[in-house]
């Protein structure tokens, strides 16, 4: 039975974490390569990716089941990725600035932040 006052904005967060799930794994697999042309520390980088994009896929089904922990995992997740976007970006280190990149460090964890985030008490 679905409670009328139910939403649907979990279901959205679990599509943006799928994508940003996939988005770290395909980052992880095209690590790999690198290892093979002598720069081993790029396989456990690529390792630590898969684990991340493994471990936000089994969050994001956590929140399309509505669970609690979950849903803190996610939130914790998505605050620590913003955290990273922020010094990415203010941080000479030659990172890319442009919009798609923007458009995923920033605007996906907002995104999922404000879809996760709880309603606030109505008025009476």
């Amino acid at each position: 039975m679905i409670k009328p006052e139910s939403s649907t904005r979990p279901e959205a967060a679990f599509v943006l974490l799928i994508l940003q799930s996939m988005f770290w794994a395909i980052t992880g697999i095209s690590a790999f390569p690198f290892v093979l042309a002598g720069e081993p520390f790029m396989g456990a980088l690529g390792l630590a990716s898969l684990v991340l994009a493994l471990s936000t896929f089994l969050a994001a089904t956590g929140v399309l089941w509505r669970r609690r922990r979950s849903r803190r995992v996610v939130m914790v997740l998505e605050v620590v990725c913003l955290v990273g976007s922020a010094l990415q970006l203010a941080l000479p280190i030659g990172a890319n600035h442009g919009l798609v990149s923007l458009m995923v460090n920033v605007g996906l964890p907002l995104a999922v932040i404000l879809l996760l985030r709880k309603p606030r008490e109505a008025f009476t």
